[in-house]
């Protein structure tokens, strides 16, 4: 039986391999009658094609950037039977991403994981661009992340940093701050929770440490299996081989995980919101959290959308909210913390801004923020250096088009190298350095929405993240909030490690143990 099936293995692969030497040849006649086609880069394997250059070792970000220099801004590779092509300068994403061509690129690739993970593509920021997407992200634009929405999370804001301070000073105390502390668990439980209060409110209100660990695991395990590719996703012929990878039950098994969780939540948001009813009791817009709002308008949206439940987009919405900010937010305030602790100079300028606008008999308020330029300056150049996501979510394109004077036709997938085009020399003088100032002189009026092509850390276009004010504001005053508490050191004084790790958002590798000394008094903390 074990020859059997081996031989059939054999006999299968030498057949699909003939199958994709035919097509190569094919392919490459079509190239050759087609002299418009973009380059593409040499070293593809057969039937994976450059899947080998993303999956290590070298960064996949590194990888492509290797290749650009070689072939251009410009060129393509094939992952399995699907042709990418890769992007590494602002001008052509500038012309991909302009407004005569965002309609066509604005697709997005569907995959197995996101499938099995995403409750069947109900997680808006993973559909296809279809009238379900565009009046979902209208929703959460105007409902959940607008200006008005957000300025009423600074409360919430303002609780969970200093619940982070004060934990950070009682840990710290019990060994009189000799003791490094690990900062990228601080950070992180900071984001989780913060997401967490402003998804799920009162109803939730504050996750112990099982649950905490449990929604910290499934999101890195969510964003480990958003990067696989199934042998149908990659040689769709060769699906039958998924049945007994077994890759598809992971999917289900991370999927499931977490739709308990929201479930559980969703049902005791049922049970008060019966409660309210019940009592005649009625809150204002401004105090109800974003499931809450999601159950007032899911009706309606499963009514005008019949593929999904009420249920189902309440909790793929949420889940959306969570995965998006979650993970992404604490990467940048990682990324940031190890930048000043390597640039002693930078971290010091900006405690002396704080000290100025804020003085140390209290703690840094959310209404304090407009005045810290700096502050905001060193979260622009954390997210030009390391932005969250190296290679931007792929698009795909929905009709044949002309991009850069070569031909694209539908179905090309687009891979924006942002690592290559924020590091752009000919834009950004000394690219490789810290320099927060920079946002402060020569690219003072360079923002992050998606108008200046050379800075794009939340995307581009019709599906540029929506919630940028959200994020700014929140590691805006994280990271104030910390660096105006503490005093903070490396505990040899060593040089921070900034080696990132594989995966689609770009964390750091090792962890991130931190000497703090208080700069303010005691009652603060504690207060």
């Amino acid at each position: 039986m074990e020859f059997t099936w081996s031989s059939s293995i054999a006999t299968a692969f030498i057949f699909f391999l003939s199958i994709y030497f035919l097509l190569k040849f094919a392919a490459a006649r079509i190239r050759k009658s087609n002299p418009n086609s973009p380059p593409e880069a040499a070293g593809g394997w057969p039937l994976i094609g450059h899947l080998n250059l993303l999956s290590g070792p070298e960064q996949p970000h590194v990888a492509l950037s290797d290749l650009a220099d070689k072939y251009g801004p410009i060129y393509s590779i094939n992952l399995g039977v699907h042709r990418c092509l890769v992007v590494s300068s602002w001008e052509v994403a500038k012309e991909i991403f302009n407004s005569t061509n965002d309609v066509c690129f604005s697709n997005r690739p569907q995959t197995v994981a996101i499938q099995l993970m995403s409750y069947d593509f109900a997680m808006f920021g993973f559909s296809k661009y279809n009238d379900y997407w565009r009046e979902l992200r209208k929703f959460c634009m105007q409902k959940l992340l607008s200006a008005q929405r957000v300025s009423t999370l600074g409360t919430a804001w303002e609780t969970e940093t200093r619940a982070m301070m004060k934990s950070i000073y009682i840990s710290c105390r019990k060994n009189n701050f000799r003791a490094p502390l690990e900062m990228k668990k601080c950070l992180g439980d900071l984001t989780l929770n913060s997401m967490v209060r402003i998804v799920s409110g009162a109803t939730v209100k504050k996750m112990d440490f099982m649950e905490a660990e449990n929604w910290r695991e499934q999101i890195r395990e969510f964003f480990k299996m958003m990067d696989a590719l199934t042998f149908t996703d990659v040689v769709p012929y060769l699906k039958w081989l998924d049945h007994f990878k077994g890759t598809k039950k992971d999917f289900e098994k991370t999927g499931k995980m977490m739709d308990t969780i929201l479930q559980s939540w969703l049902e005791k948001h049922k049970k008060l919101q019966k409660n309210k009813s019940e009592n005649g009791l009625q809150q204002l817009d401004g105090e109800k959290d974003f499931m809450e709002v999601m159950m007032e308008a899911a009706d309606s949206f499963a009514h005008q959308f019949p593929k999904y439940d009420a249920d189902t987009i309440i909790k793929a919405t949420c889940q959306t909210m969570i995965i998006a900010g979650t993970d992404t937010m604490t990467v940048t305030l990682v990324w940031a913390l190890c930048l000043l602790l390597n640039n002693r100079h930078v971290l010091e300028r900006a405690q002396q801004e704080l000290d100025n606008h804020i003085g140390r008999s209290r703690m840094v308020e959310k209404s304090d923020i407009g005045n810290l330029v700096y502050i905001q300056a060193i979260i622009k150049e954390t997210l030009r250096l390391y932005p969250a996501v190296l290679l931007l979510p792929p698009r795909e394109a929905s009709r044949d088009s002309t991009i850069a004077g070569y031909q694209i036709p539908a179905g090309t997938r687009v891979i924006l190298n942002l690592w290559k085009v924020q590091r752009d020399p000919c834009v950004w003088s000394d690219p490789l350095e810290f320099k927060p100032e920079r946002f402060l002189t020569e690219h003072r009026d360079v923002d992050l929405k998606g108008q200046h092509f050379q800075f794009l850390p939340f995307g581009v276009g019709r599906r540029i993240c929506p919630g940028i004010t959200f994020a700014l504001q929140f590691m805006e005053l994280a990271l104030a909030t910390l660096l105006h508490g503490f005093d903070l050191r490396t505990p040899e004084g060593d040089v921070v490690d900034m080696t990132g790790s594989l995966g689609t958002t770009n964390m750091k590798a090792s962890p991130l143990p931190v000497l703090l000394t208080p700069r303010l008094s005691h009652d603060l903390f504690l207060c």
